[in-house]
């Protein structure tokens, strides 16, 4: 009886590996074996890497030569600066770099007013205030900043830029990865702009930030196209025109 129970475990271990190597071949793709196959397997791949950067090279084409630097941007009266997160209630270093850059524009004569875009949508989260407080602790008076409390993504702020504060001229300023896509997007709500694309070093955060926007530029074609409301739009507000009269525009 021994015998035969070791027998019968010997012949289960001879024949489990091969069962297991012949599920795992079964799961592999199989690639079409006739040339016409191959063919038409590599149109389809091709067809949707096309499809899929399609949006990318949208964004690069429609923005021109309208992506400057600080020094070389043509001047307007309006800044726009997107909101990018907060760490316990103050910027990220890749807002505060915005922000710097901003404060930049201003302080050479560039802009007269900076247009702060962000986050509120939480009473313990307040990106514009955030972005008011660094501002004028580097020398932006508070009345030529103004707090724009709905700005949820990049669609939003454009347009509530264009319908809430009658902005029709602006220099926006994002950093380089995202510069194009709000171009783009304030570009199709009715604003004419140039952009600042902020520089950062390519650490994670910045690899997390130039795949994010490949992803959200399908998002933002679909934007250009169906034009949807923001998420909240509410009624039209004088601040920019306010601190415009007040820069004696």
């Amino acid at each position: 009886m021994k015998g035969s129970l070791r027998g019968l475990r010997a012949r289960l271990r001879e024949r489990v590996p091969g069962r297991i190597r012949s599920g795992a071949a079964a799961l592999r793709p199989r690639l079409p074996r006739s040339r016409r196959g191959r063919r038409r397997l590599v149109q389809v791949v091709m067809a949707g890497a096309v499809l899929a950067l399609a949006p990318t090279t949208w964004l690069h084409l429609s923005a021109g030569d309208r992506v400057r630097t600080v020094a070389d941007v043509p001047a307007q009266d309006v800044a726009v600066v997107f909101g990018a997160g907060l760490w316990d209630g103050r910027p990220t270093p890749y807002l505060a770099h915005r922000l710097d850059a901003a404060a930049e524009l201003y302080r050479t004569g560039k802009v007269k007013v900076v247009l702060v875009t962000g986050d509120n949508s939480r009473v313990d989260y307040d990106e514009p205030d955030a972005m008011r407080t660094y501002l004028t602790g580097q020398g932006v008076p508070d009345g030529r900043i103004v707090s724009d409390y709905a700005g949820f993504d990049t669609w939003d702020s454009c347009v509530r830029a264009k319908k809430i504060f009658g902005v029709d001229r602006a220099v926006l300023v994002t950093q380089g990865f995202h510069i194009r896509r709000a171009l783009a997007l304030c570009g199709s709500a009715g604003i004419e702009a140039y952009g600042i694309g902020v520089s950062e070093r390519r650490d994670a955060t910045w690899y997390h930030g130039e795949v994010r926007d490949l992803v959200a530029s399908g998002k933002a074609a679909l934007d250009t196209v169906l034009r949807p409301d923001p998420r909240f739009l509410g009624a039209k507000e004088q601040g920019v025109r306010e601190a415009l009269a007040a820069a004696g525009r």
